[in-house]
């Protein structure tokens, strides 16, 4: 959920008086951008997948069933790795946080299409319908 303009300025207010007051504690405090880390841990998971694909190879070519489970899993540890990092690393937003309960879903920027709610939010939707009625 994204911050008002008026918390924003009170996060900046509050940060700045932190690095004037302590600026070593600061310093080892910030944590930077997490899409930054995101994108790392991103690339790292391509590059396990990569790895893992081409030990699995070197396993079905050398016959050796433990070096294929290895790149095996490896491989899949990347792709878990790239797959739980995606969303932060893109800064893709989920559709299911468009708004507060009962919002009509918002239009994304340059004429999208509106964001559909998430199943279990349509149907206690149209039970509710059908209740009061």
């Amino acid at each position: 959920m994204p911050l008002s303009e008026h918390e924003q300025r009170l996060l900046e207010q509050i940060e700045r008086a932190l690095v004037d007051d302590d600026p070593k504690f600061a310093s080892s405090v910030r944590s930077g951008d997490r899409r930054i880390k995101a994108r790392r841990r991103l690339q790292l998971g391509a590059l396990l997948v990569l790895v893992g694909m081409a030990v699995l190879v070197g396993g079905a070519v050398a016959p050796s069933v433990p070096l294929g489970v290895l790149g095996f899993l490896v491989a899949f540890g990347g792709l878990a790795l790239a797959v739980l990092n995606y969303r932060s690393a893109t800064g893709a937003v989920e559709a299911g946080s468009a708004g507060p309960a009962g919002a009509a879903p918002r239009r994304g920027g340059r004429g999208g299409k509106p964001r559909r709610q998430p199943l279990k939010n349509r149907l206690e939707e149209r039970f509710r319908r059908r209740y009061d009625q």
